[in-house]
């Protein structure tokens, strides 16, 4: 249990890579606060069997990351229990995809506002939280799409190009404090992002593949390397960009 008696805050919990991440944690012994962006009794319920199976305690935390206001306050409420967090992993995100010329700037606003200032702001808190007791680690979530840019990814490519450059200077403005920041850039994964019409090209060129890297990854297998990632197995990786692709370009 690599990550006995820890406590992780994980954002957009309740589904995809984010839920898988949620098992993957508690299977680890970690104790997870997990952020999803209204509640819902189903999620709800299938956290305390996680929780039960696992003897972890998990909490819920609900708010919008366009909210700059909810945020604050929500986080504010975990800061004066004096828990400590231990790990951030800034999963929740949307998907876009569309060329610049045909995209409406107020779209690419929202996809800015989520996947980056949304976890600018969460990260800002959260990092001031670590240095006090200086240390932590700080997975952020990326994507091939932000490295590999292509036609088509003027909001979601670029949001998650701008994930990877603000982790990397965060890695060194936090080394001091004893906290590291990595970023785990995945491929398309089996999640309902990838099963949009917006995913539609991606997906159909990897379910046509031959070999057995030529698919769309799995949550869990995105969440066992950030798990890695966020234990004191990993205490000497600080300002890395993981790929997990199979060797694929999307």
């Amino acid at each position: 249990m690599i990550l006995k008696d820890k406590t992780a805050f994980i954002t957009g919990s309740n589904r995809g890579i984010g839920l898988a991440l949620l098992r993957c944690f508690a299977a680890a012994g970690c104790n997870v606060y997990a952020h999803s962006r209204c509640k819902s009794n189903d999620f709800v319920q299938l956290a305390k069997k996680i929780s039960n199976e696992y003897k972890v305690e998990i909490n819920h935390v609900y708010f919008d990351l366009e909210d700059e206001k909810i945020i604050q306050a929500e986080l504010r409420e975990i800061f004066v229990t004096n828990t400590p967090i231990d790990i951030l992993v800034n999963s929740a995100g949307i998907i876009h995809g569309g060329l610049f010329q045909m995209t409406p700037i107020k779209d690419i606003r929202k996809v800015l506002n989520v996947n980056l200032f949304g976890m600018l702001h969460v990260t800002q808190l959260v990092s001031k939280y670590m240095i006090r007791k200086k240390s932590g680690s700080i997975i952020n979530i990326s994507s091939v799409a932000g490295l590999d840019l292509s036609a088509g990814n003027c909001a979601y490519g670029l949001s998650k190009a701008a994930v990877v450059a603000f982790s990397k200077t965060l890695s060194h403005e936090l080394r001091s404090f004893g906290i590291r920041v990595n970023v785990v850039a995945p491929s398309l994964t089996d999640t309902d992002m990838a099963h949009t019409d917006q995913a539609k090209k991606e997906r159909e060129t990897l379910t046509k593949g031959k070999d057995i890297f030529t698919r769309m990854a799995t949550p869990s297998e995105i969440a066992d390397v950030i798990c890695f990632l966020a234990s004191d197995k990993a205490s000497f990786i600080n300002g890395q960009v993981i790929r997990v692709d199979g060797g694929n370009k999307f």
